[in-house]
């Protein structure tokens, strides 16, 4: 009996010094990631010899990591650096329940995803693992304002003079209305992965009064793209078109 206890003690003490090994690998590479991160769109649910496994959005996007074999000679974060062997990204959303804010923006960061082709041959090795996450943090961090700017106009577009906000695919539908400027009209713009660096393309629907295309696009070519870039467009549209020129 004494025996058969000393052998489970012993057992015990290597599994508690493979779990300690396992988690001072995890920190590690968690550290050495963290070096790359400029913006805290990640989170590492997962890290094992086999896979790691990233989330990002509020754990709304998962993004699977498969290892192969250690390169020999090879370090990554003081562990041996590991081939990759594929990389992967599933939505997590429930688009049913979700607003449909939030699923612009998942389809905005999957456009992006899909655009990029095969990620496993842009990212063979561990090395380039950092770059990888910091790039999809980028466009995350991007679409996530996006997303909370819709919201804000969906909440506070009485004070712009917005009748209704609307989202049809990666398009977004905004109906003005001022009785004070005499008129009505539906701006939609199209909106894509790299927002906001770019200007929007937009079309113009007259319903009351003579503001068009030509108004609206001498008005939002005086805006720069940036932060809260569509929140300025509504601003200055509210701002040069639709206030008392008094």
């Amino acid at each position: 009996l004494c025996r058969e206890l000393s052998d489970l003690e012993t057992e015990k003490e290597q599994v508690l010094a493979g779990i300690k090994q396992l988690q001072k690998k995890e920190k590690s590479c968690e550290e050495l990631l963290n070096t790359y991160k400029n913006f805290n769109e990640w989170e590492i649910s997962e890290w094992s010899d086999q896979q790691a496994v990233f989330t990002f959005l509020y754990d709304s996007i998962e993004f699977t990591v498969v290892f192969g074999s250690p390169i020999d000679g090879d370090f990554f974060g003081g562990i041996p650096c590991r081939k990759i062997v594929s990389m992967s990204f599933e939505s997590l959303l429930d688009e049913e329940a979700a607003p449909l804010s939030s699923c612009l923006v998942q389809r905005l960061i999957f456009q992006f995803i899909e655009s990029k082709g095969s990620w496993q041959e842009r990212c063979p090795t561990l090395h380039y693992l950092p770059q990888v996450l910091h790039d999809i943090s980028l466009v995350v961090s991007r679409c996530k304002v996006l997303g909370e700017e819709i919201e804000f106009l969906e909440k506070w577009g009485g004070k712009f003079n917005l009748l209704k906000t609307d989202i049809s695919d990666t398009k977004v539908k905004i109906l003005f209305s001022s009785s004070t400027a005499f008129a009505k009209f539906e701006l939609t713009l199209s909106l894509s992965a790299n927002y906001p660096s770019a200007s929007l393309p937009f079309t113009v629907q007259t319903k009351i009064g003579n503001i068009g295309e030509e108004e609206i696009s001498a008005v939002l070519s005086r805006v720069p793209a940036g932060y809260h870039y569509l929140r300025r467009m509504v601003s200055s549209i509210h701002q040069d078109l639709l206030q008392d020129p008094r």
